[in-house]
Formats: C-alpha cells, structure tokens, sequence
C-alpha cells in the first residue's frame, strides 16, 4: 500500500467506474434494440452518449481543478452519469426518442471524467516514487473494462435482458462513487481567475507545449483508427472465423494482449522516452491493422489482432506519462479530461466513418484505419520540437 491513499483502493475505483461506462454503450444499444426493434434507435442512443464527450471534457476539468476537494466532485459527476443512464433506460419506449438521445447528449458530457478525471488524481493518491508503475497499472484498468465490460453485457443480457445489463453498468458506476469521495485533496491554491480564463489557459498549454500537442494529436488520431477496426471485427470474423460473434472475440482477444503487454512493462519499463514508445506503438498498430485487411487465413488475422492489442496498452501508458509530465498541477484534470473527450469523439467517428466503408469493402475500410494510424505517426514527426520554425522564428 502506498502512502496517503493507496494504489489499491484507486484501482478498483478506476476498474469499476471505468467498467461500468464500458458496459453502458453496448448495454443500451441492445437495448433500445430490444425495445423498439430498430438498430438505429440503439445506435443513436450509443453515438448520443460519445458525440458530446469533445466539448464536456475540458469543463469537466476545470471544475475539477478548481475545487479543494476534487474527489468529492468526481463523485458526484459519477453519480449523475449512473443516474443519466438510468434515466434513459427508462425513459427509452415512454418518451420521443428525440427526447431520450437528448438525455444521452447531456449525460454523455461528463463522461471524460470516468476516464480523465480519474486519472489525473493519480500523482495524489500514489507515493511520489511510484507514479511510474502506478501509471501502468492506471493504464491497464483500461484493457480490463474493454474486456470485461462487452462480456459481461453479453452474459448479463442472455440471462436476465438488456434491462439488466444496464442496471449492471449503472450498480459498477455506483461501486466506485465511495472510492472517488475518498480521492485525496489538493494543495489550496491562493488564487482562482475565471472560468473562462482557466479553459483558455489549458487550451494554451496543450496547443503550445509542443510535447502535450503531439501526443494528443497522435493517440486522438490513432484511436479514430482503433474505432474503425471495431466496427470491421464482426465482418473479418464472419469472413475467417465462421461467424459475426467470433469477431467479438477477436476484439477481447485484443484487449488480453493490452493487459498482456502492460504486465510485461510493469516489471520491465522500456529503457526509451515515453514519447518514442507512442510513435512505435501507433506504428505497430498499423502494421497490426494492415495485417487484418490483407489476411487470409484465421492464423494471419490473430496475428495482426494481437499486433494491435500489444500496442494499444503501452501507448495508453506513455500518454498519461507524457501529460503527467508536462502538465502542471492546476490544470492536470482539465488537460485529462480534454485528451479523454477527444479521444472518446475520435473513436465515434472512426466508428461512423467505418460503416459505409465495411459494408462496402471490408479491406478497404481496414486499409483506411492503417492510413488514420500512419497519419497519427506522421503528425508525431511533424509536432517535433523545433520542426518547422526557423532560426530567426518568434516562439
């Protein structure tokens, strides 16, 4: 146990809200499915929760940076995501879906919290010595809610519905409301400008610190990659696996080989800057997913999925490094929660963008999403420090 608050009890928090807002995607698309026939009406339930994450992350951060107490805060941001869902399982089948993915919206703009504002608690509530190894761990609650969450759904819904696969989702979110109020406090500080003034100042520091932009340029642009390989699983595992479901197990497959991957770096961290393990990682998952769209064979396809999977667990890791590193205290949850948003919008493009594309031509559609991660890797190089600016140029 480490000091001041311990790993352990952070963990499990982490694990149980983050799990639970896995669950709730796919809990609710199937059941909207379920209670209007219409897999539109699930999927606009589904985009509704992810479009508003872009704009909600960064005032969800700079509430959460304001307050003395941020894990009370956080609590509460939890309970209204749990309640919000809910709510619109309820409300789904009594009300205009207008109206219910309305509710959605709303909900889905504290969202980067479950993610983000977790995660930018982390250098509090870990001794000073072990934020390396706690990041990892931090890293990995993520892989075990990817896996866990689409499972679980899955078992929950064949034996009790829908209707309990999102009351699950809702009881995990609540399981960790106690562990966030417990979250340690932050340092006061002597003085607060406005809120307006401390959004503009976070979205100076991520557009002007050179390290902060590129990394989230990059993972921003590798996830709209990953959300297209989402929606082309249940059709290369129809084409080579024998069947639609089989490509969700390539998709937990892939999560095993991100927990994988980190439990390797947890014992041996790469002798390398956190900065030169994104870029080989995003490059490592287009290779993956290249692999994925030129398989023949089931062997060759496990094979890129695990390419992918591997990468996706360190790169989640040396991003939290990178921004633990370079953001400064008073805009570290703003920062998080942002990079969360726009990872979480990302990847419902990636998803949307796929869906013509994988009905029309699978390999076509895994071919654009290498080009989305060669495209992450390329903005790597060109956000170097120094490219692009003269000798004579003002900074």
């Amino acid at each position: 146990m480490f000091q001041r608050y311990g790993l352990g009890r952070y963990l499990v928090g982490a694990a149980c809200a983050r799990t639970g807002d896995e669950m709730s995607g796919p809990a609710l698309l199937l059941w909207g499915m379920a209670l209007t026939g219409s897999v539109s009406a699930g999927s606009s339930l589904l985009a509704g929760f992810t479009a508003a994450a872009a704009l909600g992350g960064p005032v969800v951060g700079v509430v959460l940076d304001r307050c003395a107490r941020p894990g009370r805060l956080l609590a509460m941001v939890l309970g209204v995501y749990a309640a919000g869902s809910a709510v619109v399982c309820l409300c789904l089948g009594r009300l205009p879906l207008a109206v219910v993915v309305g509710l959605a919206v709303a909900t889905g703009l504290v969202g980067p919290a479950l993610s983000g504002g977790w995660t930018a608690h982390l250098p509090r509530a870990v001794a000073p010595g072990s934020l390396v190894r706690a990041t990892t761990w931090d890293a990995m609650t993520f892989g075990a809610a990817a896996l866990l969450g689409p499972a679980l759904v899955g078992v929950v819904a064949a034996v009790a519905g829908a209707g309990a696969a999102v009351a699950t989702a809702v009881f995990l979110m609540a399981l960790a409301v106690p562990v966030a109020w417990t979250l340690p406090a932050r340092e006061p500080r002597r003085a607060q400008g406005s809120v307006v003034g401390d959004l503009l100042a976070g979205m100076r520091k991520v557009v002007g610190a050179r390290a902060l932009l590129r990394v989230t340029a990059v993972t921003t642009l590798s996830i709209a990659g990953t959300g297209m390989v989402v929606v082309c699983a249940p059709v290369v595992g129809l084409r080579l696996l024998g069947g639609q479901e089989n490509g969700a197990l390539l998709l937990s497959g892939m999560a095993v080989c991100s927990l994988l991957a980190n439990l390797v770096l947890a014992r041996r961290p790469p002798p390398v800057r956190p900065d030169t393990v994104i870029v080989v990682c995003v490059l490592a998952q287009a290779a993956g997913t290249a692999a994925l769209g030129l398989a023949g064979s089931p062997a060759f396809l496990l094979v890129g999925a695990a390419m992918v999977g591997a990468a996706e667990g360190p790169q989640l890791t040396a991003l939290f490094s990178v921004r633990h590193r370079e953001t400064p205290e008073h805009l570290r949850s703003q920062i998080f929660t942002t990079g969360a948003g726009l990872k979480v919008s990302a990847f419902a493009l990636g998803a949307a963008l796929a869906g013509p594309l994988a009905g029309a031509c699978v390999t076509v559609c895994l071919a654009v999403a290498a080009g989305a991660q060669v495209l992450a890797a390329l903005s790597h190089w060109l956000l170097r420090p120094g490219h692009g600016q003269g000798s004579g140029a003002r900074r």
